[in-house]
C-alpha cells in the first residue's frame, strides 16, 4: 500500500513530467508551424494530455512561449556564470554570458520573436518565472560589475545594478535587431552588442572632461 509521501512524490513527478511534455511539444510546434499557427489543443495532442491540462501549466498560449524559453535561459545563465572567466576583463565576461544566453534563441529562431515581442506585458505563471530569471540575470551581471570594481577596472562610483541595466537594454537591442530581420543572430552577438558594450564601458565623454568632472 502506498504511503502517503510516496503518493505525493508520484503526483509530483507526473506534474513534472506533463509539463515537460507540454513544454517540449509546444517548442517542436512553434518551431514547425510558427507561433501564430499553433493552437493550445494542438500542443495537447502532441504532449498526450487533455486540452484542459494545458491551462494548469500555462495561462494561454503566450504563457506558453515563457515555458518553452525559461528552463533553457535558466541553465544557460547557471552554465555561463559556471566557466566564467574571471581572469578575463569585463567585457569579455558579459560577452561570455551573453553568448550562452543567445545559444537559447539558435536553437528557437521561430519562437523568439513571438517571445521577446510577448515578454513586456505578459503576466502569466512562466511569464512571471521569467522575469524573476531575468532580474537574476541582471544581478549576476551587477556582481560582474561589483567585481571589476574591486579590480580598478570601472569606477568606484559606478553603481553595479544601474550598470547592469544598462548591458540588459543593449542585450535587448540586440537581440531586436535579428528577430527584425536587421542583422544575423551572430552579428547581433558581435559585432553588434560587442561593441555596444565597449561603448558602455568607454562612454562618450572626452577622457580629459571626465577627469575635470572627477
Amino acid at each position: 500500500m502506498a504511503t502517503p509521501k510516496t503518493t505525493e512524490r508520484l503526483r509530483e513527478r507526473n506534474k513534472r513530467e506533463k509539463r515537460e511534455r507540454l513544454r517540449d511539444a509546444a517548442a517542436e510546434l512553434f518551431e514547425s508551424v510558427g507561433f501564430e499557427n499553433t493552437t493550445t489543443r494542438a500542443i495537447a495532442e502532441r504532449a498526450g494530455v487533455a486540452a484542459g491540462t494545458v491551462f494548469l501549466y500555462a495561462q494561454d498560449k503566450a504563457d506558453l512561449l515563457f515555458l518553452v524559453f525559461h528552463d533553457e535561459a535558466e541553465a544557460a545563465l547557471a552554465e555561463g556564470m559556471a566557466t566564467m572567466p574571471k581572469s578575463r576583463a569585463l567585457s569579455a565576461q558579459l560577452m561570455h554570458l551573453f553568448g550562452a544566453v543567445f545559444a537559447v534563441y539558435r536553437r528557437h529562431p521561430r519562437a523568439a520573436g513571438p517571445f521577446l515581442g510577448a515578454l513586456p506585458a505578459s503576466r502569466g505563471q512562466n511569464a512571471i518565472a521569467m522575469n524573476v530569471l531575468t532580474m537574476n540575470f541582471i544581478v549576476k551581471m551587477a556582481d560582474l560589475v561589483d567585481a571589476a570594481k574591486v579590480r580598478g577596472e570601472v569606477d568606484a562610483g559606478i553603481e553595479p545594478l544601474l550598470a547592469a541595466q544598462n548591458f540588459f537594454a543593449l542585450y535587448f537591442f540586440a537581440l531586436t535587431t535579428w528577430v527584425s530581420g536587421m542583422s544575423t543572430l551572430e552579428n547581433a552577438l558581435d559585432p553588434t552588442l560587442r561593441q555596444a558594450v565597449l561603448l558602455q564601458l568607454r562612454g562618450l565623454l572626452p577622457v580629459t572632461t571626465k577627469e575635470k568632472r572627477r
